[in-house]
């Protein structure tokens, strides 16, 4: 039994030492490599500015930030709302192939920002297999770092009207636009809020729709961006009561939002 156990420590062991070393080499491979034209992260805002008002002009990035990249693989390969060690091999196989054979068809940036770049010269050859899944693990990582706990987790519709129905809390779809600039304003300033944060987690299920590539659920619509649709779940009857809320909201507005919604549901 003693031998088994220290068997199973030493197995668990080598796998955290396994990933710290991914974790150091990606970044290494990052630093030797890809540094030279992609810059880490830059302000959300500055980079919308420096786009769609100022043409690249700003900033002058030869190529797009790593925090863009990883964001844009996650949205675009596999499901981001199922399972992640799948989404991370679907990252890592695409990156494994981009970055032999770039294609700017095979973007996953938006056209109106890809076109601001060249098309990355090919790396076969320069890079082991080993260098290229620990970059791909450096990647599909990155825009994680600064996130914590200080996120909203988002889930299918599915899966939001499930779980609502039986914690008995209030689903949130939250329309959204990848240009929208008020859209970034309240995803930066007011939805990283420790406080709007665990209140979310613990009254609410919230489900985020890009329109640009997904059709609202419940034959909701909007005229503008972003906008929040409250839905209170009758788990007996079926039936729902929905509060459209459009525009984006300073943080002491939301959270009074937010709060006003559990004091409705309350008094039913």
């Amino acid at each position: 039994m003693k031998n088994s156990k220290g068997v199973k420590i030493g197995i668990i062991l080598g796998i955290f030492f396994s990933i710290f070393l991914y974790a150091n080499r990606g970044e290494e491979v990052y630093n030797k490599v890809c540094s030279q034209c992609h810059q880490l992260d830059i302000p959300r805002d500055k980079l919308m500015k420096n786009f769609f008002e100022m043409n690249n002009t700003l900033l002058n990035l030869k190529a797009p930030t790593i925090s863009q990249i990883s964001y844009s693989m996650k949205q675009k390969i596999g499901d981001p709302r199922e399972d992640i060690d799948i989404q991370r091999m679907e990252v890592s196989a695409f990156i494994a192939d981009y970055i032999i054979y770039p294609d700017k068809q095979k973007s996953v940036l938006s056209p109106k920002i890809s076109k601001f770049f060249k098309t990355m010269p090919s790396l076969k050859g320069k890079l082991s297999t080993e260098d290229i899944e620990a970059i791909s693990n450096f990647v599909y990582d990155y825009d994680q770092k600064d996130k914590g706990s200080k996120s909203v987790e988002y889930v299918s519709f599915e899966r939001a009207l499930k779980q609502a129905k039986k914690e008995n809390k209030i689903m949130i779809i939250q329309a959204t636009a990848p240009h929208c600039r008020y859209c970034a304003k309240m995803e930066k300033e007011v939805l990283k809020d420790k406080k709007i944060v665990d209140l979310l987690k613990k009254e609410f299920v919230v489900v985020s729709v890009d329109l640009s590539k997904e059709v609202l659920p419940m034959d909701l619509r909007v005229r503008m961006t972003p906008t929040f649709f409250f839905i209170f779940v009758n788990d007996k009857n079926e039936k729902v009561k929905i509060k459209r809320i459009p525009g984006a909201w300073s943080k002491e507005d939301f959270l009074d939002i937010l709060k006003e919604s559990i004091i409705a549901k309350n008094a039913k």
